[in-house]
């Protein structure tokens, strides 16, 4: 009678499709996340500028006037942050009867081209328009 020995573990072969499958899937969501990652940071500056736009038209109905600084906006610094720090919130004061607030990109939001400076005004544009969620 011939007998076989079982064998146990993996073959050479198998180890390499296992390691290729999982380089594809890799290579497929890395990317995909991200992404997701940066849209998400970039969605949170565009909550704070329209939380600070409508503190803005609050104290425009208070006092006639924009304010010229975070501190004017109750903030108790100048420099304001996202809670993720990915953005820099500050106010860009032309007038006291217009405004624009500005979220400028920090850490590796930088990597989000073409949307490192989101901005918003006093009549609500946005700008750039493409980078923001519709």
């Amino acid at each position: 009678m011939n007998k076989q020995k079982k064998s146990y573990g993996f073959t050479l072969v198998e180890l390499l499709i296992t390691v290729a499958i999982i380089g594809i899937l890799a290579g497929v969501a890395y990317p995909s996340y991200t992404d997701f990652v940066l849209r998400s940071n970039r969605s949170e500056a565009q909550r704070e500028l329209i939380r600070f736009a409508n503190l803005q038209e609050q104290v425009f109905v208070d006092s006639r006037s924009y304010a010229t600084d975070m501190k004017g906006l109750g903030s108790s610094s100048v420099k304001i942050y996202t809670a993720s720090t990915n953005y820099r919130i500050m106010v860009d004061a032309q007038t006291t009867t217009s405004f624009t607030l500005k979220a400028v990109a920090k850490n590796n939001q930088v990597n989000d081209t073409g949307c490192k400076k989101l901005e918003i005004n006093e009549l609500g544009v946005k700008t750039p328009s493409a980078c923001w969620e519709k």
